[in-house]
This record gives structure tokens, sequence and C-alpha cells, in this order.
């Protein structure tokens, strides 16, 4: 399972902020030090799926596929919703008159286009959770076959353990 990245919880640059339990005395700052040094620690230490790197490497190496992930990350966000509102006021306003159908044709073929990218992003989603699934099946099969391995070396050393203690010879006590 994919660890959830801590990067994303707070920008770059800005300040830690105290939980509940730290200090809000003059230690205040030392604290703040000591968790980002372990927040960029754990981030070291975080290690990721295999094909979650495999993906990420494929996606940096394509051109198109980092274009492709902008505009739908940007898509998908509160941002392009305040931009369109912004941008169709001032089209419905000041540009063109009613029925708006220059207005009309522009929002369809950026549905189209959009719609596109989501379709995009759904098949390469199904394609990273078949790769992630198929990994993840082969590191099964062989984490079973290894512990049916170890069960049955220990199953014989089990047995030629109780069958050196029974053909032992018990002494006779006089």
């Amino acid at each position: 399972m994919a660890k959830p990245d801590l990067s994303s919880e707070r920008p770059s640059g800005a300040p830690a902020q105290p939980g509940p339990q730290a200090p809000h005395a003059a230690g205040a700052g030392g604290q703040a030090a000591k968790l980002e040094d372990m927040q960029t620690t754990l981030q070291k230490t975080l290690r990721h799926h295999p094909v979650v790197l495999e993906q990420q490497a494929q996606r940096a190496q394509d051109v198109q596929l980092r274009i492709a992930d902008r505009i739908t990350a940007f898509a998908g966000s509160m941002n392009f919703v305040y931009l369109h509102i912004a941008l169709f006021t001032i089209w419905m306003l000041f540009i063109e008159s009613k029925p708006w159908p220059t207005l009309t044709l522009v929002v369809s073929l950026e549905a189209i286009f959009l719609s596109t990218f989501v379709m995009i992003g759904q098949n390469r989603q199904a394609a990273f959770q078949q790769a992630k699934a198929d990994h993840d099946f082969s590191e099964q099969e062989l984490e079973l076959k290894t512990n049916t391995q170890l069960t049955r070396e220990i199953h014989t050393l089990t047995t030629e353990l109780h069958n050196r203690l029974l053909q032992r010879p018990t002494r006779q006590r006089p």
C-alpha cells in the first residue's frame, strides 16, 4: 500500500504549526525546527510502491503526459471553477448579447476536450491499478511459496527431532 505524501500537507517554506501539545513559550521555535527535521527525515525514509515509482519515472519522461497531468490537475481545482465563473460572467454581460451562441460553442468544445482528459486520467488510473495488482499478486505468490517451503522444512526438522528423541535408548534406573 502506498504511503501518503506528507509534503503536500504544508506548502514549502511555510512555517511548521505546532500541535496542541507543543509549548507556546520561548522554546516553540526549537520545537518547530524539530518538527521540520522529523518531517524531512520521515519523507526521506518513506518508501513508495515500485509501481508508483515506475509510473512517476514514465510520466516524467513524456512531455505530453506531463502537460496532460497539469491540465487535469488544473481542471479539477476550484481555481478552474472561479476562472470560468468570471469569464462566463464577463462574456455574458459585456461581450455577447442573448442567447450567447459563440459562448455555447466555446463551452461545448471545452467540454469535449475536458471529457477527453478525464478519460485519459481514467485509463491511466486503470493501467496503474492493474500494474499494482499484478505486482502485488506476484509478490504475494512469492511470499506464499517461501512460507510453504519454510513450513515444509520446519515440519521435516520437527519430524527428524521427534524421531531422534523417540529412538534414543532410555536408561533403566536401578
